[in-house]
Parts: C-alpha cells; sequence; structure tokens
C-alpha cells in the first residue's frame, strides 16, 4: 500500500547541518524527513520558491528533455529504506508504453515538483523510517520538525 505526500518543505538537520525535505502525507498525519544534498535541496527549494531561474537546473532540463520526448512523469514513489538508504521510482508514459526509472527520491521529488506529478511513499518506508527513529537524537529532532512553523521551511544558507 502506499500513501500520498506532498513537499511540506526543507529543513537543516540542527546535529549534522544537513538538508532535510520534508514529506507529510496528505491528510497530515504522518511526517517522513529524508536527509538529502545540498545541490538536490536547492534545486527543490527553487522549484518550491518558484525562483526564476537564467538557465534550466538539472532536474529542469530532465523535465524538459521529457517534455521533447513526449513522456509523461505519472508519479513518483519512494519505495525502500535499506542501510540508512531510501530509494526511489519515476513512473513515465508516453501512448500505451511505460518505463519505471530507478531514483534517488532528492531527483524523483524534484522532478515530480516540476512536473506537477503525485508523490507516494510505502507504507513499509514510513514503518522503516519511525524504527530508525528511536534513538533520542531522532526522537529530538522529530519533535522539532513538527514544530517547525511551515513559513520557516526552506529558509537555509546554502
Amino acid at each position: 500500500m502506499v500513501r500520498e505526500m506532498k513537499v511540506s518543505g526543507i529543513a537543516l538537520d540542527p546535529f549534522t547541518n544537513t538538508p532535510i525535505v520534508i514529506l507529510k502525507d496528505v491528510t497530515g498525519e504522518k511526517i517522513l524527513p529524508i536527509w538529502i544534498g545540498f545541490m538536490e535541496a536547492s534545486s527543490i527549494a527553487m522549484e518550491l520558491e518558484k525562483t526564476p531561474r537564467g538557465r534550466p537546473l538539472t532536474h529542469d532540463l530532465m523535465k524538459n528533455v521529457l517534455d521533447c520526448l513526449k513522456f509523461s512523469v505519472t508519479k513518483v514513489e519512494v519505495t525502500d529504506l535499506r542501510d540508512d538508504t531510501f530509494y526511489a521510482e519515476i513512473y513515465l508514459k508516453r501512448g500505451d508504453e511505460e518505463y519505471v526509472i530507478d531514483s534517488r527520491p532528492s531527483d524523483a521529488i524534484a522532478i515530480a515538483l516540476r512536473t506537477g506529478s503525485p508523490i507516494y511513499v510505502k507504507e513499509e518506508v514510513l514503518e522503516k523510517s519511525r524504527k530508525l527513529e528511536s534513538g533520542e537524537e531522532k526522537e529530538k529532532l522529530t519533535e522539532l520538525l513538527e514544530k517547525i512553523p511551515p513559513g520557516d521551511f526552506g529558509k537555509y544558507k546554502m
């Protein structure tokens, strides 16, 4: 089973100074933090804030290539969490042809935002993530993320 999620924002892990993309399910019940790289965080933040870009970033370029080849992104899905690494897939369609492309979640999310495609997370990924969050630092981080006002997401120095 999968759960539809939306990007709630980007935060900076106060313990590691690593960017985190925050996914919240559409009902607001579940939160999934995914630690990502600075470049990916910047790309996601720029799209969330609709920052004008003079030249296409990599994710903009990918969207342009897909558009030129007449592919549509039907959805992206965070499919697994193994050895502290998240996995995702991008679902493409052109006519009757369907393709599933392996991806890092940060890239899949950046492309989903640019194409207006839905983002899904498998329930087992949410369960595995909760098991990882059993340490004291993870509990503090989760509590912190839940208390951050939505307007504060995405505001960090790169």
